[in-house]
């Protein structure tokens, strides 16, 4: 019989192109895809894959196989839906994957809706950058995830998948209490082209975000430090070492020796949950999106959302 995860990576490998991409996507190592692909191609008699320069490409065998997997594992994805709806309540266990600030701002306050409305359902939130939410939930390892991109950076989501924004989160500057903007009712963010600045995480989307949002405004930041926590970086701005972007959500107490400074240009950030569309019939499902919504209508005003939209295909 054939293997359910070995069908998922070789469905994997034809959707996102190569060997190393479908390993980021599912979590792996490039190593553990060949060594699956292998057994895979034992199981069925078949060379599934073929040389490409320096890469691979799916046989026919392959391609046509890849079909079949793609159907069937739409197919279990659907049974489970119809599982769930069949009873008709939001029963069973349900995991996500959301940002830090997400986490903080938004899951404390749903989850606990979700626990008194839908007793029988078993949430669970880990924190995940949006790009490792987005692969865990293509590879069928979380159920919904809280992702994110900016109003000038979108994110790229993979085929499949199905989203409601929840609101927009508005980003503004944080500089030491005594630095000369620190009074002003808004500012532009060329004025902090000759500030140190504490920026997010190598690698991160939102790191990503902002060094593509300075250089587009003519700054080469001097980037004196990394912090994710927004605790952290705001300790450092209130030492007087840096400069940085603060959102609203999440942010907590600002501390003394930091004053936020709206920009005058509104830089915002989309949050949309995102399940795959096969899914989209789980009581579960629409029962979390509506709790993050409800969620995210108890935020300040000063970080209050739009109404969530219905759901639109990825």
């Amino acid at each position: 019989m054939l293997s359910l995860d070995r069908l998922r990576v070789l469905h994997a490998i034809d959707v996102y192109g190569s060997v190393s991409a479908a390993a980021d996507v599912l979590g792996v190592t490039t190593s553990a895809v060949s060594q699956q692909m292998a057994k895979l191609e034992r199981e069925t008699g078949q060379a599934l894959l073929g040389r490409s320069g320096r890469g691979v490409r799916l046989t026919d065998a392959g391609r046509l196989l890849s079909g079949h997997a793609g159907r069937i594992l739409s197919q279990v994805e659907l049974a489970h839906a119809d599982l769930e709806a069949h009873r008709g309540a939001a029963v069973g266990e349900l995991l996500a994957g959301a940002f830090p600030t997400a986490v903080r701002g938004l899951f404390p306050h749903a989850l606990a809706a979700l626990r008194a409305d839908h007793p029988q359902l078993r949430t669970s939130v880990h924190e995940l950058e949006p790009h490792e939410s987005l692969a865990r939930l293509a590879r069928g390892d979380i159920d919904l995830a809280v992702v994110l991109d900016w109003y000038n950076k979108p994110l790229s989501l993979p085929g499949g998948l199905a989203k409601a924004p929840l609101y927009d989160d508005i980003a503004d500057a944080a500089v030491p209490a005594g630095h000369p903007l620190a009074g002003r009712s808004a500012l532009d963010l060329e004025e902090l082209a000759g500030d140190d600045w504490i920026a997010w995480p190598d690698g991160g989307f939102c790191n990503e975000w902002l060094l593509f949002t300075l250089r587009g405004k003519g700054i080469e930041p001097r980037v004196a430090h990394h912090a994710e926590e927004h605790a952290t970086v705001l300790a450092l701005v209130a030492a007087r070492l840096g400069v940085a972007v603060m959102p609203r959500l999440g942010r907590g107490p600002v501390p003394e020796g930091v004053a936020i400074v709206p920009v005058r240009h509104t830089m915002r950030r989309h949050v949309y949950a995102v399940w795959r569309a096969d899914a989209d019939r789980r009581p579960a499902i629409r029962a979390a999106v509506d709790a993050l919504g409800a969620a995210a209508r108890t935020l300040p005003s000063t970080a209050r959302p739009g109404t969530p939209q219905a759901p639109e295909a990825a």
